[in-house]
């Protein structure tokens, strides 16, 4: 019959061995603390091997691997003595989305809910293990949170400024068969834009969207809508002269998200910049279909804002393969196109070409 407050963990040598109770809760607390100190600077690691070699950012490289020293520093041998992994019944569980990632932001950001997730349980059962352990995991979470904010924002940001092809969408029967074709022909910047579709279609086809770009590493901007740009997590959101200051959008969507403005004039162009807009739509430079009754901004704008821009910005309004030269010979690098590649036979082809034709003035060949 076992003591009061101890109780048979086995035995060895044929002998019984009687653990007290209270020693048990101990070495528990040791192998939670020490898989999650593990748990939390694996997660790190992976995400710090990005920002040095994906990134060449050594700021954000620092960042993390001062946090892996900081968590390695609590690291005690009292707590990897502990360690049972034969024992551990979690070694064999699974989930099937972790035996996949669509792409290196989906990476990134499971490991920064790893590394959150472990530090939260440091920080509670650090506290019945060390006086200042959960006070160091808790300062620490929160430098993680600021981290994933700037990674991401960064990563976004770093994507606009290589891309020089935009698709703005418009309503079609094929728009999903025609967004992949252009992603397939190396598009990187994609605009859901639709006007009058109820919200339970915008959202839906939103969320479709919003898939395709993230398997093809493209970078989705809602037009208009703030709200439904946080519904499906976007990357961003457009807003027309009309839309909601840049500062309030900036305040609900955050640092890490692309806010661009349509810009018709040098004033709109200085307003969207003064206000902090990340690029600027720059027309439109011919008559559209797609904005009736307004005047084409033409080519002397276009000239002016490639002397007097510092953002990214995009040419757009009625661009084809007939006039892209034209656009691009007054200083435009980046140009949006709908038609022509919504309404295209051959989208990846067409992608192509706008690509090759942008590259080639890009690298002034």
């Amino acid at each position: 019959m076992n003591q009061a407050g101890y109780y048979d963990q086995g035995t060895k040598n044929g002998v019984v061995v009687m653990v007290s109770a209270h020693s048990h809760t101990q070495q528990t607390i040791y192998r939670i603390l020490d898989a999650n100190l593990d748990r939390a600077r694996e997660g790190l690691r992976i995400i710090e091997e990005w920002c040095r070699f994906g990134l060449n950012d050594s700021q954000l490289s620092g960042i993390c691997k001062h946090l892996r020293q900081e968590l390695g520093t609590l690291h005690t041998a009292e707590l990897r003595a502990a360690r049972d992994t034969p024992g551990d019944i979690g070694t064999n569980l699974t989930h099937p989305q972790e035996e996949q990632r669509a792409d290196i932001t989906s990476l990134l950001q499971a490991n920064f809910c790893r590394v959150q997730e472990a530090l939260r349980v440091l920080e509670e059962y650090g506290k019945l293990y060390q006086g200042n352990m959960g006070t160091a995991c808790k300062q620490m979470r929160y430098q993680v949170y600021t981290l994933e904010s700037n990674l991401l924002g960064y990563q976004r940001h770093q994507l606009l400024w290589r891309s020089h092809l935009y698709l703005v969408t418009s309503p079609v029967d094929n728009l999903f068969a025609v967004v992949e074709a252009s992603l397939q022909g190396g598009l990187t910047l994609l605009q859901y834009r639709e006007k009058t579709a109820d919200d339970s279609v915008r959202l839906e086809r939103a969320i479709q969207l919003r898939q395709l770009c993230h398997k093809y590493g493209a970078l989705f901007i809602i037009n208009d809508r703030v709200d439904l740009a946080l519904a499906v997590d976007a990357d961003g959101v457009h807003l027309g002269q009309q839309d909601m200051p840049i500062a309030v959008a900036r305040q609900l969507l955050g640092n890490q998200r692309i806010i661009g403005r349509s810009t018709t004039n040098p004033q709109e162009m200085q307003g969207a910049i003064t206000e902090g807009a990340d690029y600027i739509g720059v027309g439109p430079v011919y008559e559209t279909p797609t904005k009736v009754g307004k005047a084409a901004a033409g080519l002397e704008y276009v000239k002016y804002v490639s002397q007097n821009c510092q953002i990214p910005w995009f040419a757009i309004g009625g661009i084809d393969m007939n006039n892209l030269n034209d656009v691009m010979n007054a200083g435009a690098q980046r140009v949006a196109v709908v038609r022509s590649l919504i309404e295209s036979d051959q989208p990846t082809l067409a992608t192509q070409y706008f690509l090759s034709q942008l590259h080639r003035i890009k690298s002034g060949t």
